[in-house]
């Protein structure tokens, strides 16, 4: 008997988990009809696991526990131990929705942002739905598989993205951030690039830091009005 072509169409159903944690500004809630901008937050490799505290160690919520004034709602997901975000791209995405359906989030403004491993991953879920941030800054993040193609670089050129590397990064060369910013651009995207020149694979510290990094944010929202062409690099 002769191989058969055939044809299996299913609908299935994955269950996921994803532990986090949830920041919500000052004031929030106090006027009903207000909507705030989001900041979905990757941590690196050395914060997967199952203690949510270690997450405060660095990036954005290291700087919530410091600055109760924040003015973004901050959601900051850990992933389990020995996975990478790229096996956590479903959880991300129904993580996202549950926000948005549960808290008063400006559909607007939804920022993208993660360091090294999470910067890696940033890359990735900005790729897969591009259309839902408003801007993505990635920190000292390799390049994605899903970004090894060239052309793939098209579903995120409209995205406004800032990119932060330390010059004598040995974890995660330089060169990665630059092929990731020069194969962008070359797709027609709005990318910079900021390289701090004393900075091995902690370029997140003085990156977060900043407030300018979050004034560049809020100058972004999804229909696009506010894009950014000055290089901040």
């Amino acid at each position: 008997m002769t191989q058969q072509p055939r044809l299996l169409e299913q609908v299935i159903t994955k269950s996921v988990q994803l532990p986090y944690l949830l920041f919500l500004p000052r004031g929030y809630g106090t006027d009903p009809e207000q909507r705030w901008p989001l900041i979905l937050f990757l941590h690196g490799a050395g914060q997967r696991g199952d203690d949510l505290e270690m997450l405060k160690q660095h990036g954005i919520p290291r700087i919530v526990e410091r600055d109760h004034n924040f003015p973004f709602i901050a959601v900051s997901p850990q992933c389990r131990e020995h996975w990478d975000w790229s096996m956590e791209m479903d959880a991300l995405d129904a993580l996202l929705q549950e926000i948005i359906a549960a808290y008063a989030v400006d559909e607007r403004r939804i920022y993208l942002t993660g360091l090294s491993m999470g910067g890696r991953g940033a890359w990735h879920l900005a790729t897969l739905f591009s259309q839902r941030f408003a801007a993505l800054a990635p920190v000292c993040g390799r390049r994605p598989d899903i970004l090894r193609n060239t052309p793939n670089m098209a579903a995120i050129k409209h995205l406004p993205v800032w990119v932060f590397h330390g010059a004598r990064d040995e974890i995660v060369p330089l060169a990665e951030s630059e092929f990731l910013v020069e194969t962008l651009r070359a797709a027609g995207g709005n990318a910079h690039l900021t390289i701090y020149p004393d900075a091995a694979h902690d370029s997140w510290t003085a990156t977060y830091d900043n407030p300018a990094l979050y004034t560049w944010f809020l100058q972004h929202t999804l229909s696009g009005s506010a894009m950014d062409t000055t290089d901040h690099g």
